[in-house]
């Protein structure tokens, strides 16, 4: 009887086959796993901007706009309000200090003006009557006195006479005694008349005090008044120009209403704008560069303006020395504000690896230069022109330091000639 024999499955070069591709596999498998582990990209070198770190010197600086204004404004608001007249210059003139701008109607201020001067008026009319009326008083009672003066002489010559008449029995005692009686009654009128005179004289001069000093204030008062109605022509207050004139004939302003401006233009200043980020580290005196052509210009913060606002504030800078020629208000400029000393540093050139990286790494060239590798950084300050390398990188490396936005999360370049 046949017996069936079963076919073996498993032969030994089966087996050996299979190794063979095992093996294999796995080391593919290695090495794909190992290529996926550091992913490369290949890029072309010349579309790569390579830089060597460098040792050099450092100085912060924050690029800020400013832009041109007038050294000084001045403001023009009405002193009074009134109804626009006449209009003598154009907006954008260039005026002379107290050359008229324009004139402004009041009939109130007009009317307070005639009843201030007809009150002064009266004042000095009253004046002048009070004085004339003491004049006259004071005459009148020093002809009293001249009188009574006069009496007295005769009354002691008479009562002198009397006496030795008495004592010689030529006269009675009556005669004498009334004589007498006369001679002491002119010496106490006399001493009445004197102390009436003293006191009308006093008198007479506290009242001409009190309506002087009412008269003072009475033209001091005018005065003001003057003043007042002498606003309504508006003057320049310097030389300078006109700009932003508001006003139209036949227009009605408010006291205190500005109309105008009045730029002096004997220098300039530059109003600048910087982000909040540096507002602890600006002060007055920091200084700032500007380059016109092959020129470079130097200016100084002059004043510094605390208020924030849109997450900037404003400084004012001058230049130091003459100012470029050419510059007209209202002109931006790009200057660089210098926050500190130079100082020796580790120095890349600003790129735009900085917007991915956050300059917390960069890809840095091998020896060869065939690839770049990333490498993890610190940078410090900044300007507009380096990085400052604090950590991760020494002279004479070369980095990549171009935008990473296309490379993806490549960990490795692969440089391409």
């Amino acid at each position: 009887m046949d017996r069936i024999i079963k076919k073996k499955r498993w032969t030994a070069k089966k087996i050996a086959l299979l190794s063979v591709v095992a093996l294999g596999a796995l080391l593919l498998g290695r090495l794909a796993s190992g290529s996926l582990g550091k992913s490369t990209l290949s890029v072309s070198r010349e579309r790569m901007a390579i830089a060597t770190v460098k040792r050099g010197k450092f100085r912060e600086l924050a690029p800020v706009t400013g832009a041109i204004q007038p050294i000084s404004t001045i403001y023009l608001d009405l002193q009074e309000g009134g109804r626009v007249e006449e209009i003598f210059v154009e907006d954008g003139a260039l005026l002379k200090k107290n050359q008229p701008i324009l004139k402004l109607s009041n009939t109130d201020l007009e009317l307070s003006l005639i009843t201030q001067e007809t009150s002064v008026y009266n004042l000095l009319m009253q004046m002048q009557i009070a004085q004339n009326n003491a004049r006259q008083n004071t005459i009148s009672k020093l002809n009293q006195a001249v009188d009574v003066e006069s009496l007295l002489r005769e009354a002691r010559r008479v009562f002198e006479m009397n006496k030795k008449l008495l004592a010689a029995h030529a006269i009675g005692r009556q005669e004498y005694l009334e004589s007498e009686n006369t001679y002491r009654y002119l010496v106490e009128k006399q001493k009445l008349t004197a102390e009436v005179l003293q006191q009308d004289s006093t008198a007479s001069a506290q009242q001409m005090e009190q309506v002087a000093q009412s008269y003072e204030g009475a033209k001091n008062g005018l005065g003001l008044m003057r003043r007042k109605f002498s606003g309504l022509t508006v003057r320049a207050p310097v030389d300078g120009q006109l700009t932003s004139l508001d006003a139209e004939i036949g227009q009605s302003k408010n006291k205190g209403e500005r109309i105008g401006q009045v730029d002096v233009l004997s220098g300039f200043k530059v109003r600048v704008d910087v982000d909040e980020h540096y507002i602890a580290r600006i002060y007055a005196g920091l200084e700032g560069q500007y380059r016109q052509g092959d020129s470079l210009y130097t200016l100084t913060i002059k004043k510094v303006y605390t208020q924030v606002s849109g997450g900037r504030f404003a400084v004012d800078m001058l230049f130091k020395g003459a100012a470029p020629d050419g510059i007209r208000r209202g002109q931006s400029l790009q200057i660089r504000i210098a926050l500190g000393d130079e100082t020796n540093a580790i120095l890349i050139p600003r790129g735009g690896f900085y917007q991915q990286t956050g300059g917390k790494w960069i890809f840095a060239l091998s020896a060869d230069g065939s690839r770049a590798y990333r490498k993890e950084i610190r940078i410090g300050r900044q300007n507009p022109d380096y990085y400052e390398v604090l950590e991760g990188l020494e002279p004479n490396e070369k980095v990549v330091v171009n935008s990473y936005e296309n490379y993806g999360n490549a960990e490795e370049l692969r440089i391409e000639n």
